[in-house]
């Protein structure tokens, strides 16, 4: 049996958990707080972010990362972003040297700009055909239902990508492999910030008009990037690129959707935050997507309102009439 350790139990890493034990894994969740720990080992569940996801059996969880890593085939990452460097340099030296390191995660790290997978291959010193990245159109809620869904499994080594596709392959998940995980980590962290925009237009009451321009011009910059730092353009017409805008953009399942709704509403960042219950990638990655995007010289001007209503106070109604009011250029620039 394959053995599978998450680190992180939060709604995601929860359902992944699921999803492996489903397939036929052996997994062990790693829980930074002993009262979830003991929650998924006594009665099968994590209340807190999945309430009435009852955990198959071959689901166990333990506070200590050293128990969660033992004898892992694969290692499934799938904490915030932004704490990822500092959790991962203490559980690197538990892990097994050829475990499969997996982010689950969706964004860019605040001041080196860097994707999941760099961060991950840097802290814990792994080729890149040990890291791998799991992406797409999937929303926990949904995934902890056992509804039908599908995912991109990225590696630059496709033997590997082939190997985690089957351990997550259930009559409900559908994995697709992929090598370009440049392209596919662009998308999955590029969206939470249309994701954000088109929250903050349905906020405003805006209509459907509106929204499908920022998912599709937002589609235009995430490729204009990805062109930019070596992504395949194909990538971002398939689950990682579209398939993922589209859930993020269209569902209020979505984190950063809500989070960009109530500030579209005149919350302020602050009390929005304090009405969040789980991180929204996209509020902090914003902002390191958009010094991305200015590393490679990229014009990314729906990531840059994003950045001047979240991180810079700017009302919604200016910054909407500014980015309307660019000068006019073909669609394909």
């Amino acid at each position: 049996m394959t053995r599978v350790a998450v680190f992180g139990t939060g709604s995601w890493g929860t359902a992944f958990a699921m999803i492996l034990a489903d397939a036929g894994c052996e997994v062990t969740l790693w829980a930074r707080r002993p009262e979830v720990a003991d929650a998924v080992n006594n009665t099968r569940a994590n209340p807190e972010y999945l309430p009435g996801l009852e955990l198959p059996s071959s689901v166990r969880a333990t506070t200590d990362p050293a128990e969660a890593a033992r004898d892992a085939e694969f290692s499934v990452l799938t904490v915030p972003s932004q704490t990822l460097r500092a959790n991962l340099a203490e559980w690197a030296s538990l892990l097994p040297s050829d475990t499969v390191l997996v982010s689950l995660m969706k964004g860019v790290e605040l001041g080196t700009a860097k994707r999941m997978s760099e961060v991950i291959a840097e802290v814990a010193k792994a080729p890149a055909d040990r890291v791998a990245v799991l992406t797409g159109p999937n929303l926990a809620g949904e995934i902890a239902a056992r509804q039908p869904a599908a995912a991109v499994v990225a590696c630059t080594d496709e033997a590997v990508a082939n190997r985690l596709q089957a351990a997550c392959h259930t009559p409900y998940f559908r994995p697709y492999t992929n090598t370009d995980v440049v392209g596919c980590e662009l998308g999955g962290a590029v969206k939470n910030v249309i994701g954000l925009a088109v929250g903050i237009a349905d906020g405003m009451g805006l209509g459907d008009n509106t929204k499908a321009s920022l998912m599709t011009r937002g589609l235009a910059e995430t490729t204009r990037l990805g062109l930019a730092m070596g992504a395949d353009p194909h990538t971002f017409s398939g689950l990682a690129g579209m398939g993922d805008l589209i859930a993020t953009c269209s569902s209020p399942l979505s984190r950063n959707h809500t989070f960009g709704t109530n500030l579209g509403r005149g919350m302020t960042l602050e009390q929005t935050i304090a009405a969040s219950k789980q991180t929204a990638e996209g509020v902090k990655s914003c902002q390191s997507v958009l010094d991305l995007a200015r590393r490679h010289g990229v014009d990314m001007p729906i990531t840059e309102t994003v950045v001047s209503i979240v991180h810079e106070g700017k009302p919604p109604l200016v910054a909407v009439k500014e980015l309307m009011a660019r000068s006019a250029k073909p669609e394909r620039r």
